[in-house]
């Protein structure tokens, strides 16, 4: 997401430095890149095909549809089986893919009923061109009426330490053997300056961005985050954070 411009709207000012982080993220090991038609959009699906393709082997794309980009600040819902199967087709296309390893349902559309929405991806996954199928922003209704529909591997929600709104959806992940996708792991940047997030972090001589992770890791054996940077220092700085384990006096502290 944060490959693209400013707003997540349009290219990069240096699409070589985002092709650097891309090519860097697989060189630390990272084996899961999540992505949507949204971000740029098309920009994003764009640059991983630019920097990657041919694909390392092992490594999953996850990309995202339902949602549509009208003007720089626009996210509006768009579930038409009509739309998601040319989205689908655009997403393939750029990616220089025959199948979606995981395509997700970006967010309900309440124009549409969800089962529409569910109901036109299951047929493209019978179709050959979806692997496996994921949602996002959906609660556990959803989850559920979804899952009647086909299986679903993954639930994509904004959850990170301030905001634990998904905690119901996480715990039916964890009940399900779902993965979960935290997206916005770091919130909006008031729990980096947070003094018991610092204490902890100066306890381990990690930032506090790395505390974060490792918290969302310890929360949950489902739990996935999803950290997007342009920056190849972050990048760097965020992969860290997979090696540091909180203890019990650390979570305790973290609340």
């Amino acid at each position: 997401m944060r490959v693209c411009g400013p707003d997540v709207w349009g290219p990069p000012k240096d699409r070589s430095a985002a092709h650097r982080v891309l090519r860097r993220a697989v060189e630390l090991g990272h084996d899961f890149f999540d992505t949507a038609d949204s971000y740029g959009p098309h920009v994003s699906e764009t640059l991983i095909a630019e920097a990657l393709y041919p694909y390392p082997a092992g490594l999953v794309i996850a990309t995202k549809g339902g949602l549509v980009r009208p003007t720089r600040h626009a996210w509006d819902p768009d579930g038409r089986p009509e739309h998601l199967r040319v989205a689908l087709e655009g997403s393939l296309a750029r990616l220089k893919l025959e199948r979606i390893d995981l395509y997700q349902l970006h967010a309900p559309d309440p124009r549409v009923p969800f089962a529409e929405s569910v109901g036109c991806l299951a047929e493209l996954q019978r179709a050959g061109k979806i692997r496996h199928l994921g949602l996002s922003n959906v609660s556990v209704a959803q989850l559920e009426q979804a899952r009647a529909i086909a299986p679903i591997v993954s639930v994509q929600n904004r959850y990170n330490i301030e905001d634990r709104g998904s905690d119901r959806v996480l715990a039916a992940c964890e009940r399900l053997g779902i993965a979960f996708l935290p997206w916005y792991p770091l919130g909006a940047g008031h729990a980096l300056k947070s003094a018991r997030v610092k204490k902890v972090a100066a306890r381990h001589g990690a930032t506090p961005a790395q505390v974060l992770l490792a918290w969302l890791l310890a929360r949950s054996p489902v739990m996935l985050p999803i950290p997007g940077t342009a920056s190849l220092a972050h990048l760097e700085e965020n992969s860290r954070a997979a090696a540091l384990e909180l203890d019990a006096a650390d979570l305790a502290a973290l609340g």
